[in-house]
């Protein structure tokens, strides 16, 4: 089967060259388009005990998430053009997007938008109760997804 574009799905683990690797070695053996995805999970932060909720406190604790998550942003999009520029030094025609929000669902939606027909991406090897509890992206991916799914272990590429 020959790929033509493929969605490599990223986090912010220890795995990630990896799987990136394996994407572009299969984009690059299917003269394939790469999309490098990420998708920013929202974190419950709790706003605290502030006594009125329309004092200076909830300002400033608005003003300090928006702060945050304007550097935060900044990063990924720096993170993930790092991966980009590597994949066009390859020779393979690459884009890069991320999203905010459940993890699963988006790579899912994304998928299906750009109509990609390969998503590569790893597990963080949750088992039993954690990945009951906690959820899995590459399970959830693995049932959703309407195209093939490669999860990488995250064990060394053999040369």
């Amino acid at each position: 089967m020959s790929y033509q574009k493929i969605l490599v799905a990223l986090d912010r683990s220890n795995k990630n060259n990896i799987i990136f690797q394996q994407a572009l070695e299969i984009a690059k053996h299917n003269q394939a388009q790469l999309m490098i995805f990420h998708c920013l999970a929202l974190e419950e932060t709790g706003i605290g005990n502030y006594t009125n909720l329309y004092g200076e406190e909830l300002v400033n604790w608005n003003q300090s998430m928006e702060e945050t998550l304007k550097q935060e942003i900044e990063n990924i999009n720096i993170w993930l053009s790092g991966y980009a520029e590597q994949s066009q030094a390859e020779g393979i025609p690459t884009q890069m997007d991320w999203k905010l929000g459940d993890a699963g669902r988006w790579i899912r939606e994304m998928a299906h938008t750009w109509q990609a027909d390969l998503i590569v991406l790893g597990r963080r090897g949750r088992q039993g109760l954690a990945e009951f509890f906690l959820g899995s992206v590459s399970n959830y991916i693995v049932h959703h997804a309407t195209c093939s799914v490669l999860v990488v272990q995250g064990k060394e590429l053999s040369e």
